[in-house]
């Protein structure tokens, strides 16, 4: 009886990790082409509505899903590209379309989530366009989005409470990129020095 349900269990977790990929293949397809536009413009202003793409792996799906709440409370328009439980997942399958997704300009910005946080930052920032930014308190949010225009959150739920996740966030939204001699900085990582 263990093994019929650990092997629905497995096939459950890869119909979701299909899905989750399936998903961020769709919306990069059904994306336009933003290369014609300036680099820094493509996105929402801080304090405006935002398209907000969320990934978690099991061990940032309870934050991940109050997040969604606190977002959808603030009138974003929230995608959830999984994990879709609590059950063990590899955070990859579910960050990367994810990141894929705000990288196409379909999303705004992107939150992920996992026990630390340090890998789905990783998986993000693989993605060419991406700039994610592992978060532990709300001035580290601050100065990811004011010096380095950060489009992706990560954060790590058995790092911090949900209450300071849910400050993080808020801060991480409204505060706008400061431009000037960051965007130098900006394109160095972008494109390499020149």
């Amino acid at each position: 009886m263990v093994l019929r349900g650990q092997a629905l269990s497995v096939r459950m977790r890869r119909r979701e990790e299909a899905t989750a990929w399936s998903i961020g293949c769709q919306v990069v397809r059904q994306t336009p082409s933003r290369s014609s536009k300036s680099q820094y413009n493509g996105t929402a202003k801080s304090g405006e509505r935002m398209r907000i793409a969320l990934a978690s792996d099991h061990a940032g799906y309870e934050y991940k899903e109050r997040i969604a709440v606190f977002l959808k409370g603030e009138n974003h328009v929230v995608r959830d590209f999984g994990t879709y439980s609590a059950c063990c997942c590899d955070y990859p399958d579910f960050v990367r379309p994810a990141a894929t997704a705000v990288a196409s300009g379909w999303f705004d910005r992107g939150i992920v989530l996992g026990g630390s946080g340090n890998g789905e930052a990783m998986a993000a920032n693989k993605t060419t366009g991406i700039r994610c930014a592992l978060c532990w308190n709300v001035r580290s949010a601050r100065l990811s989005r004011a010096h380095n225009d950060a489009n992706m959150l990560s954060l790590g739920a058995r790092m911090m409470s949900i209450e300071t996740a849910l400050e993080i966030v808020g801060v991480w939204l409204d505060t706008a990129f400061e431009g000037g001699r960051h965007v130098r900085r900006i394109g160095k990582i972008e494109h390499g020095s020149e």
